[in-house]
């Protein structure tokens, strides 16, 4: 084989390679901008204006991104949708001292806050900035304490 044919031979199987890769797709979990007082809570429709309390779920399957207003709502969507991916779902959710995004499963929360749904719990990055005395939540007794709310609230027929 000539060197010209060894060098097209090889040109072709770097373009083609090129070509491939460029043609996969990657997926972001990245944090997405939030059009404030148009994007709408996936559960309950309402419009995420409040910046102190959104919530932002991505898909890790395909990169898809849901807004909530409240962390409660996005609790029950991830239950009542039985979300298959909800384990490995990327979870954001802004400081309710800053608005500066955090992920949701390393937040501190308390619980006396008046918050979009009325769920009463609010992110912070740092237990620091929770008041002394108050209620500490992680992210899984978050989770717990929302169904509670949930329940309480069904069985006084208030939704």
């Amino acid at each position: 084989m000539s060197v010209f044919k060894k060098f097209t031979v090889l040109a072709a199987i770097l373009a083609a390679s090129l070509f491939f890769d460029g043609c996969e797709q990657k997926i972001s979990t990245e944090l997405q901008k939030v059009h404030w007082d148009r994007d709408m809570c996936a559960r309950c429709k309402m419009v995420v204006s409040d910046r102190k309390h959104a919530v932002q779920v991505i898909n890790p399957q395909n990169g898809r991104v849901y807004m909530f207003d409240d962390i409660g709502c996005t609790v029950l969507w991830l239950q009542e949708e039985q979300i298959e991916w909800a384990d490995k779902a990327v979870i954001w959710i802004t400081d309710v001292k800053t608005g500066e995004w955090i992920d949701a499963r390393t937040a501190y929360y308390d619980t006396m806050n008046i918050t979009p749904m009325a769920y009463g719990i609010a992110a912070h990055k740092d237990k620091s900035t929770i008041k002394k005395g108050e209620e500490i939540l992680r992210y899984d007794d978050v989770a717990k304490r929302v169904v509670e709310i949930e329940e309480r609230n069904n069985k006084r027929g208030i939704k």
